[in-house]
């Protein structure tokens, strides 16, 4: 029985071996990196299943969020995705959306995966923006005086918004806005409808240029040859819409570059909601003036819940 016990013991020492300290520099070198490799992994997956973090980094929302604001988003509510971008670096990755228990409703705050300006197909920097959702698929939107109508009701002003009511006018705007060739300008925009999922849209020569990125951005190839439309090298005017999507306005309504300059967010390019600040300083400031960074802490900010 004794000898049994040692042969036992023996047998467990030798299965509880002490893994190998890595010795020489080489060696060092590459456990660090396998360290750091499968950091970037679980990161890399947790940013893209549940929860993530994010800079604010303009004013377009104040004074919901504010520029230097750090928020954790919920990634889950609008669908989990594969890992979208290299930590880091910020390089962009395919990635599969997850079905969405939630799709975004008017009011909510959004972090989407920024489409493009208004004449880009496809945006030339991966970025992501924070907008609220102000209309959805199906609805007919219009601002007039800065107010903002959803299917001819008009709409509160957001809680902490900032909203001038004056009938300002910027004489760039009727070239800016989106779609071109409206003429609308921030104050007085519309009204249009945002696109659903099975919409037609009868294209003619005259309202051609009003569509062409749209439908471009939805993958398809599309041609005006002055008397006949070509989508996908067939002669059609007609398009049927394959996506769902959501109109996008800052609460800072006179200072937001949104919907009303670059058009529609897809409802797959929504990618989450903010929870609440952990963190907020002034992003401006370098870390070589670490005082001044540090005076600029807004300790009102952190643990302050988004809505």
């Amino acid at each position: 029985m004794q000898n049994n016990q040692q042969a036992l013991t023996k047998l467990f020492h030798r299965e509880k071996k002490v893994k190998k300290e890595p010795k020489t520099t080489s060696e060092k070198v590459w456990s660090w990196v396998k360290t750091i490799f499968w950091a970037i992994i679980v990161v890399m997956i947790i940013n893209g299943l549940a929860l993530a973090s994010f800079v604010v980094p303009t004013g377009s929302m104040e004074n919901t969020v504010m520029t230097g604001d750090f928020l954790f988003v919920n990634k889950f509510k609008y669908g989990p995705t594969t890992p979208q971008v290299i930590p880091f670096i910020n390089v962009p990755l395919p990635f599969y959306k997850f079905p969405a228990p939630s799709d975004p409703k008017k009011g909510d705050v959004i972090v989407f995966i920024f489409p493009g300006y208004r004449d880009e197909v496809k945006s030339s920097e991966f970025q992501y923006y924070l907008k609220r959702c102000v209309a959805t698929a199906g609805d007919t939107m219009e601002v007039r005086s800065n107010f903002v109508y959803v299917n001819g009701v008009r709409q509160s002003f957001p809680q902490h918004s900032i909203v001038d009511t004056t009938d300002y006018y910027d004489p760039s705007d009727p070239f800016r806005t989106f779609p071109p060739g409206k003429g609308w300008t921030r104050n007085h925009y519309g009204p249009i409808r945002v696109p659903m999922k099975g919409d037609t849209i009868h294209i003619t020569p005259d309202n051609y240029n009003e569509h062409v990125i749209f439908i471009m951005r939805e993958g398809h190839k599309i041609e005006n040859t002055g008397t006949t439309i070509f989508i996908d090298d067939k002669p059609s005017n007609i398009y049927v819409v394959e996506n769902n999507y959501c109109f996008a306005m800052g609460d800072n309504r006179d200072h937001s570059l949104d919907s009303r300059y670059w058009g529609f967010v897809p409802y797959k390019n929504v990618v989450g909601t903010p929870m609440i600040v952990y963190w907020s300083w002034d992003t401006n400031l370098p870390m070589s003036q670490l005082f001044a960074k540090l005076g600029s802490i807004r300790f009102n900010r952190i643990f302050k819940i988004i809505k």
